[in-house]
């Protein structure tokens, strides 16, 4: 996959927290494109190029996903299970950026495989050293 073609989504419903991380990104010279799905459902149709995004070619995975855990319609925690479930995309990365420090869903996001769990950051600042690491596991990865 070229670099043009590289791809995050970026599972959020929150709009300050997905404009934060627009910003945050764009501060560090993200050098990928981010698709925003703003609720649990509306990424599984994505991902598995369903409903609205029918059309779309499933084996265009993104090389990473950065997953809210509470959404609406369908919590992060599901999406995450239905999408390691799934033979081509169970290998995509998954950061999972929430508020919660809940230690049952820790627990779960990592029986669940995912890369990196991190708690949503309190201040701008933060969220560029959130967007860092994301684009050096991104990095690792390629």
């Amino acid at each position: 996959m070229s670099k043009e073609n590289i791809f995050i989504l970026h599972v959020e419903d929150n709009p300050d927290d997905v404009e934060l991380t627009r910003i945050a990104f764009a501060e560090i010279k993200f050098p990928y494109k981010v698709v925003v799905a703003t609720d649990g459902a509306r990424a599984l149709e994505f991902l598995l190029a369903t409903g609205a995004h029918a059309g779309r070619k499933k084996t265009d995975t993104p090389a990473l996903i950065l997953l809210d855990l509470n959404l609406p319609k369908i919590h992060g925690l599901e999406v995450l299970k239905r999408l390691k479930a799934d033979p081509l995309l169970k290998y995509v990365l998954v950061v999972v950026l929430t508020s919660s420090n809940e230690e049952k869903d820790r627990l779960q996001a990592a029986e669940l495989s995912v890369n990196l769990y991190i708690q949503k950051p309190v201040n701008f600042d933060e969220f560029g050293a959130v967007a860092l690491q994301i684009q050096n596991l991104l990095s690792a990865f390629k």
